[in-house]
């Protein structure tokens, strides 16, 4: 008789060499292999019963680790902090350095500045998440919030157009380990308990939009607003202020995670592969690792997932082209198309912005995820993306017919503009609800738990790549129009908006996909 015995990294395996040698060339051989493959079947199925007595019972919710996700949020926080604190201020610094001879042509470096960011991002975006799956998510974690903490104090002592691109290509290059702090989420969360902890994850992203704002419109030129910084260094360097006070949140989240974050990923999966390339055929049966991770060639042929990559590329690019618009639309003055908004205004904006990203986030996404399936609230989400690309243009409109006799602007006009800001931001808002949708469709879409840093590795490379491309292509969109004067300066309006529309069609078919999956 010989015995068969389960390995988590071996499914069976021959307890008995000799045996199976003496059965060599006797025909014994194939029996043996019939019987392997019944025994790994119910071996397979009894796996597969003891994974689902240890999923969370229906009904009950997972208690919630909360310092575990307090660091990821405080983590995740790090990079909107530093990519929009210099919105405020970005077009006024490059007029001030004097890199362009033509101020009308702000928006163009301005966009190449915010797409290098992400364009590097994009390059190492991958990397950073498989090398997660290898060593773990803590280390990497801890990588990239100390780099992205280091550039963004460089940034601020940035004297030409050389070092600001240095800097923030940098700084996008450690951002890339967005992929790694969501598989974080996806390993700390479950089904019965990710209705909660999604919506205070995404509070991440719209607190780090109106703190960023608020602090490079607040501290950008320190030494003109507040007499106590009124030093030769900050005279000499106007925006160091508020990437000093940036970095050190980036310290704090560095120190807090260093201290008291644990690894998620399981012990397991740090050896698997290892254990998979070690995996060897025994005679004429082969074992191999049934949770190996995969390539990613074999993840961009799972159909969901495509159309999870395709809708995402779409979703980034327009949520990255309202961004930077909206503060080069801010900032233009009203006889050339624009609100004519100061640094202030426009951080102020930013963060109205964020305030109401956090009503959303707090009290509908809960709601959205308790009644309806994430690909449909996807979907719906990416159909409004068209509206705030619309509604902008009238806001001009108002300003240009509510000034008085001394060209001065009206208060009713001012009302009607915020008022208008306020509705463009709460329908923005709204509509990047989809991000956090996605988080969830990434995690239902990975093949297998080992694979799930490279699946959010994949999904984020592509809104990189959007990210990268939408800043330069946009701004210089809007600047074309704006010299060209079609359709009055707004062909950029009907450029975007069509944009968007054609990303509602491709989260379209991840919904169908999705029903086809279920049923």
């Amino acid at each position: 008789m010989y015995r068969l015995r389960a390995s988590s990294a071996l499914p069976v395996a021959l307890e008995d060499d000799s045996l199976a040698q003496g059965m060599s060339g006797t025909g014994c051989v194939d029996d043996c292999i019939t019987a392997f493959d019944e025994s790994a079947a119910l071996l397979s199925n009894a796996d597969e019963a003891v994974v689902e007595s240890q999923m969370p019972m229906p009904g009950k919710m997972t208690p919630i680790p909360k310092l575990q996700l307090a660091i990821v949020c405080l983590v995740r926080l790090l990079e909107p902090i530093g990519f929009t604190q210099l919105f405020p201020y970005i077009n006024e610094m490059v007029i001030k350095l004097n890199i362009l001879d033509d101020p009308s042509k702000v928006g163009f470096v301005s966009g190449l500045v915010e797409s290098v960011f992400a364009a590097f991002q994009l390059i190492s975006i991958y990397h950073w998440a498989k090398a997660s799956d290898a060593i773990g998510r803590r280390p990497v974690l801890l990588l990239g919030a100390t780099g992205m903490g280091l550039m963004t104090f460089l940034f601020g002592f940035s004297r030409n157009l050389t070092s600001i691109l240095i800097t923030r290509s940098l700084h996008g290059f450690f951002a890339g380990n967005i992929a790694v702090v969501q598989s974080v989420l996806g390993e700390l969360s479950d089904p019965t308990n990710q209705a909660v902890m999604l919506p205070i994850y995404g509070l991440s992203w719209p607190l780090g939009t109106i703190i960023g704002p608020m602090v490079g419109g607040t501290f950008s030129n320190p030494a003109d607003k507040f007499p106590l910084f009124d030093v030769p260094l900050l005279r000499q360097y106007p925006y160091a202020m508020p990437c000093l006070i940036t970095s050190v949140f980036s310290v704090f989240g560095i120190a807090l995670a260093y201290f008291f974050m644990e690894e998620t990923l399981p012990s397991e999966g740090k050896k698997l592969r290892k254990r998979s390339k070690e995996a060897k055929s025994y005679g004429s049966i082969p074992i191999t690792s049934a949770a190996a991770p995969l390539s990613a060639w074999q993840l961009l042929a799972i159909p969901s997932l495509r159309s999870l990559i395709i809708s995402g590329f779409a979703l980034s690019f327009v949520s990255a082209a309202f961004d930077t618009v909206f503060v080069l639309f801010a900032y233009t003055p009203i006889e050339v198309g624009g609100l004519a908004f100061n640094a202030s205004q426009i951080g102020y904006s930013l963060s109205v912005s964020g305030c109401l990203s956090c009503i959303v986030q707090l009290f509908i996404t809960p709601i959205l995820l308790q009644r309806f399936s994430c690909a449909k609230m996807y979907h719906i989400c990416m159909s409004f993306w068209p509206v705030p690309f619309v509604i902008l243009p009238f806001l001009n409109l108002v300003l240009r017919n509510g000034r008085d006799e001394f060209g001065e602007i009206l208060p009713h006009a001012h009302a009607m503009v915020w008022s208008g800001i306020i509705l463009v931001m709460f329908i923005s808002r709204l509509t990047c609800l989809a991000f956090g949708f996605g988080i969830i469709l990434a995690k239902e879409g990975a093949p297998n738990p080992s694979s799930l840093g490279a699946t959010n590795g994949l999904v984020q490379m592509s809104m990189s790549l959007a990210r990268a491309i939408s800043p330069a292509f946009s701004n210089s969109t809007f600047a074309a129009s704006l010299e060209s004067n079609v359709l009055g300066g707004n062909l950029w309006v009907v450029i975007l908006a069509g944009i968007a529309c054609l990303g509602s069609l491709a989260s379209a078919r991840l919904v169908k996909e999705s029903c086809a999956r279920k049923y």
